[in-house]
């Protein structure tokens, strides 16, 4: 079982790759300053573009949860969803700094997307099976802490290898923007090569199943889980509180790169150097919150997070020096780890054993189903007035709603069980 934990915990080492280089940081922003007319018209077709990816998530992740639970191939299914993120972030290498492959580059960062959200529900719901119920928040906290040390070592070799030596090395043509246009390829490779133990060591936790039957038995679980989910007002009201929250979340992770390039005015290099900071302090922040979710529980852990990232996300949109900028926006990461893996802590202890992907489906569904609000919202206020700023007051909004909806949520989960065992 420990070499299944640790081919676990290398995920999400290994998908920090996407999330940094190309949704974030790097190719988010290069597309922004360099591909679009400009950064407003960058910002507005990446949002439509997470806004179209969101609805295709929406649809499709509940009933492939589904599927995967009765066919026995959770791994399999994870496998390929890797296999399309590899492929995509290679061709990403292709996008040059011109107008014109605007379409192209989009068009690969939505199935990238899309795959990357569909490969998180069959890779979440692997989570109960590893450890006991009282360890699950520890296990999914110090997974995330060891996913934005991924992510940090990954930016870190990229601004090292590729972003910063001038001349560039390897020939890189940096009038085409060959030197940060390489960074894909980089975590493409990263992926790859981290990425597959998941897919060998963690084991099935049923026997397969034809594909015919497990979509007629899929189905069929839908609508139980459907009717389980509105005969438990915790897990709706919690369903419905992350609907929000990780729609802001989601926003701010789509955007900041952006945000900060065009509103405060760094550089490729210093976006990379800011996700390897916001990488450094995520990974702290989930580490450090561990062991105290285990004692407070995940739902009061969410709730500490979301509040810390509503204020300070609140704050940034109000400065204007890069100082200010730098304080913070590295302080934001403390929360932001802590916000998903308890998240992912506190959905574990309500799925069923026996319906875990359907229910992790569910999970990406209250994070996507609205998902193309944020990014929209975003798109047209930042449109409309002209200013990034005005359309990032999006995700304070949002935030603010999940934390109020989440307050409602009656939750006694493993940690409030096991201390109540402990005081008998």
């Amino acid at each position: 079982m420990r070499r299944a934990i640790g081919a676990w915990v290398l995920y999400d080492w290994a998908y920090g790759a996407f999330t940094t280089v190309i949704s974030t940081f790097v190719f988010a922003a290069y597309f922004t300053q360099a591909v679009a007319d400009s950064p407003e018209t960058g910002t507005s077709l990446w949002a439509g573009t997470q806004a179209l990816a969101g609805i295709v998530i929406a649809l499709i992740s509940v009933p492939l949860g589904a599927v995967a639970d009765r066919a026995g191939r959770r791994r399999g299914m994870l496998g390929v969803a890797i296999g399309i993120m590899v492929v995509c972030m290679a061709g990403l290498w292709f996008a040059r700094p011109h107008a014109g492959d605007a379409a192209y580059a989009l068009v690969l960062v939505g199935i990238a997307t899309i795959a990357f959200e569909v490969a998180t529900v069959f890779y979440n719901a692997m989570l109960p099976g590893l450890v006991p119920p009282e360890r699950i928040g520890r296990l999914s906290m110090l997974a995330w802490a060891f996913g934005y040390a991924g992510g940090l070592t990954c930016l870190g070799l990229c601004l090292v290898l590729l972003v910063m030596p001038n001349p560039s090395l390897f020939g890189l043509d940096r009038a085409q923007a060959e030197h940060i246009r390489a960074t894909t390829l980089f975590a493409a490779g990263w992926l790859a090569v981290f990425g597959w133990p998941v897919v060998v060591f963690v084991p099935e936790t049923r026997a397969r199943t034809p594909w015919g039957l497990a979509v007629r038995e899929g189905v069929a679980e839908l609508s139980s889980v459907f009717r389980a989910v509105l005969a438990a007002p915790a897990l709706g009201r919690f369903l419905l509180a992350r609907l929000f929250y990780m729609d802001g979340l989601t926003t701010l992770f789509a955007f900041g790169g952006i945000f900060a390039a065009g509103s405060f005015g760094l550089g490729a290099q210093d976006v990379l150097i800011f996700g390897i900071g916001l990488n450094l302090t995520s990974g702290l922040g989930a580490a450090g919150f561990a062991f105290l979710e285990d004692r407070i529980g995940a739902k009061a852990m969410v709730l500490i997070s979301i509040a810390g990232v509503a204020v300070l996300g609140a704050a940034l949109l109000l400065v204007h020096g890069q100082t200010a900028f730098w304080v913070l926006g590295l302080g934001l990461g403390i929360f932001v780890g802590p916000a998903q893996a308890a998240s992912r802590s506190l959905m574990a202890g309500l799925a069923p054993s026996d319906s875990r992907g359907a229910y992790f489906g569910l999970f990406a569904l209250s994070g996507r189903v609205t998902a193309f609000l944020g990014p929209l919202a975003l798109g047209a206020i930042t449109a409309i007035t002209g200013s990034q700023r005005a359309g990032m007051m999006v995700i304070v909004v949002f935030l603010i709603a999940g934390f109020v909806l989440l307050l409602r949520v009656p939750y006694q989960g493993p940690s409030s069980a096991r201390r109540a065992r402990s005081a008998t």
